[in-house]
């Protein structure tokens, strides 16, 4: 078990470990590093139209490295998306929006009061940003992930279609079922945690999302 309290994130106790149990997962590279990995999948992206996806995490928490590397992208003609929460600020998402050619974009939910209890911030930032996104003409496709008891009523589907329906860029929209892997993988570290235990949704529950999103014109994708 890891004590979260106590723990500084100092890795000694992947050394110590006498089983070689723990590892530290990430790697700390420069941008030209990076361009080295997305150089080798170039002949793939030339055959599928496709090109580089940049997420995390966050990817706008760096902003400056991720900006870095699309200019890197563009300099190459290697097309660029950004998997994104919008959640950062305006003139953060407005200088990536210029570098970037798709933008991949979370909503959680419609009410700002539920979205501040189970996401610990409100919305109207994130929904500010999507909307500045497609006003500026950059192409988006938005992913909802699909949580049962928090998102998935049929009021916050149709808030969630006619807030969708308004941005002129949207053609996509992606519904991602809840999955639990992460909560066994955090009840492992740390013992407990306080994360909402949802169920994954049924295929009726998401069969019946994709027919209200479909309704008004979308092009629906399952899982991704």
């Amino acid at each position: 078990m890891t004590d979260s309290e106590k723990c500084v994130l100092c890795g000694e106790c992947i050394e110590a470990c006498p089983t070689g149990a723990r590892e530290i997962i990430g790697t700390r590279m420069t941008v030209a590093e990076v361009m080295r990995e997305v150089r080798k999948d170039v002949v793939f992206y030339d055959e599928s139209g496709g090109g580089a996806t940049f997420s995390g995490g966050e990817p706008l928490m760096q902003p400056e490295f991720l900006l870095t590397l699309l200019e890197a992208c563009r300099a190459e003609g290697i097309s660029t998306a950004v998997d994104t929460t919008c959640y950062a600020e305006p003139e953060i998402v407005g200088r990536v929006a210029e570098m970037t050619d798709l933008f991949l974009c979370d909503i959680k939910h419609m009410d700002s009061e539920l979205h501040r209890q189970y996401a610990g911030t409100s919305n109207e930032s994130i929904l500010e940003n999507i909307r500045k996104l497609a006003e500026a003409g950059k192409r988006i496709v938005v992913r909802v992930p699909v949580v049962p008891g928090f998102n998935d009523d049929r009021k916050n589907v149709e808030e969630t279609a006619r807030f969708v329906r308004s941005l002129k860029t949207v053609r996509r929209v992606d519904i991602l079922p809840y999955n639990r892997g992460g909560l066994e993988k955090a009840v492992r570290l740390v013992g407990q945690v306080d994360l909402m235990e949802a169920g994954t949704p049924g295929h009726d529950t998401m069969e019946q999302i994709a027919d209200t999103l479909r309704s008004c014109g979308f092009e629906v994708k399952t899982g991704g």
